[in-house]
């Protein structure tokens, strides 16, 4: 049976995920560094871990599975995962990470954090600011990928 795992700390899409995780009857485990409220439902389960560093995001590797999905803005995390065998990762702005798309997005990310280091004044800014379209994509693709995984 798929399984969802949350990296929780600054995940947009949480009330998103446990709507279509109810309609598909599949459990969610939020995982985070400090305590998250979450519904009180019982597919619904939090894990709070230490506040070391990565503490939450190897809690999360330790426990995919083939058939989990993963929701996570954080690259590495993602290739972790999907290095461990993980069925799906997925961004809060539905894009998905496959192992053929997460080399390029390594890639990306260290550019960027070598450009973001060097730059003075007002610099590089990060990511565009989330949107009603990102998360309607997430909703869409999360929808998919539990189809798929259920096959």
């Amino acid at each position: 049976m798929p399984q969802i795992l949350i990296d929780a700390d600054a995940c947009p899409v949480k009330d998103e995920t446990y709507k279509v995780a109810w309609r598909h009857d599949v459990p969610v485990i939020v995982v985070s560094n400090s305590p998250i409220r979450v519904p009180a439902h019982p597919l619904i389960s939090r894990v709070v871990v230490s506040d070391g560093f990565d503490a939450a995001d190897d809690w999360i590797v330790e426990h995919v599975e083939a058939r989990s999905i993963v929701i996570t803005a954080d690259i590495l995390l993602a290739d972790r995962c999907l290095k461990s065998g993980c069925g799906a990762v997925i961004a809060p702005t539905g894009k998905p990470f496959t192992k053929a798309s997460i080399g390029n997005a390594v890639a990306v990310r260290a550019i960027m954090a070598d450009l973001r280091a060097g730059a003075v004044g007002d610099g590089i800014g990060g990511p565009a600011p989330f949107a009603k379209a990102d998360r309607s994509r997430f909703l869409s693709v999360l929808d998919e990928t539990l189809v798929r995984l259920r096959r």
